[in-house]
């Protein structure tokens, strides 16, 4: 299988890849610059754009705009003028936890859970849902790291993983109301098959699932057979992301932060952006509806 890295971004964190068909551009963040960045894959252009605290991740908005999770919270990012909105804080101060991956679901709410970042080892962290008007709902908590989050090409399943506890889940997603039920436990990758990380779904079925601890990409039925694992060349992989003018090109993020300098030197590449072409196309990811979103200025 081809797999090109598109981008030697060197990042010590990238994360979050989320594709604009409306720009046929890739939006990625790196948590620890903290900084978010876009790529056109057809021309190489890119543009960075600083940001004030750690980014957990970002989503795209309905009218041309990003969330963006920052430590103080959810906020409206205009990429023209580089201007935050505050949009709600969830969670509140907790000592030792981030915002991390966050996702908007079919029906137009925005999905984001928190992490431990301070151990990587406490069920601190939770699962949130900001609705269209801001409010926010916690919906899962007693989470090491929240991660994973996809969802089917019908709407009607979501996948979600804690990526320290190895656990890779299935809930029934209610679109028009934004609840999930039914929880399953459909995979437990360990550190050899690679802890699952972002995860991104395409119409074929299949759930892909970075695989963190092992370079890998992993790919499982809804079921949770694993019918895919390919190696990729870099140590960390974070998160994959459909695009492409066809949807069938799958974007991946990975990281440089904490991989060993031996590990380095095997795949220099790490902390690049990555592409390999598929069959299945993916699932388009929704933009969060902002006409009803009451917003207040940031603090930053």
């Amino acid at each position: 299988m081809d797999i090109t890295c598109i981008l030697d971004a060197q990042a010590g964190l990238g994360e979050s890849p989320v594709w604009s068909a409306a720009e046929q551009a890739l939006y990625w963040v790196d948590i620890i610059a903290p900084s978010l960045h876009r790529l056109d894959p057809a021309t190489g252009t890119r543009h960075s754009w600083p940001m004030p605290s750690a980014i957990g991740c970002a989503a795209l908005a309905d009218d041309g705009g990003l969330l963006v999770a920052l430590r103080e919270g959810v906020h409206h990012f205009n990429p023209r003028t580089a201007h935050l909105r505050f949009i709600a804080d969830p969670e509140g101060p907790t000592p030792g936890n981030r915002y991390n991956d966050g996702k908007v679901a079919p029906g137009g709410r925005f999905f984001l859970g928190t992490m431990d970042e301070a151990t990587l080892s406490r069920p601190t962290g939770a699962l949130y849902r900001i609705d269209a008007d801001g409010r926010a709902t916690r919906v899962l908590e007693g989470l090491i790291v929240s991660n994973g989050l996809a969802w089917s090409a019908d709407g009607r399943t979501m996948f979600h993983s804690d990526s320290k506890a190895q656990k890779l889940m299935r809930y029934d997603y209610a679109p028009a109301t934004g609840a999930i039920s039914n929880p399953r436990l459909i995979a437990t990758p360990g550190e050899a098959d690679g802890r699952p990380d972002g995860g991104a779904t395409d119409q074929a079925g299949l759930y892909w699932s970075a695989g963190i601890s092992a370079g890998v990409l992993n790919a499982y039925t809804a079921e949770g057979a694993r019918v895919q694992h390919i190696k990729l060349p870099c140590a960390a992989p974070t998160m994959p992301c459909f695009g492409g003018p066809d949807m069938k090109t799958l974007f991946i993020t990975s990281a440089r932060h904490h991989v060993a300098p031996a590990r380095l030197e095997t795949t220099p590449l790490s902390g690049g952006i990555f592409a390999l072409r598929l069959q299945a196309p993916g699932v388009p990811i929704p933009a969060f509806p902002m006409a009803n979103l009451h917003t207040t200025e940031s603090a930053q």
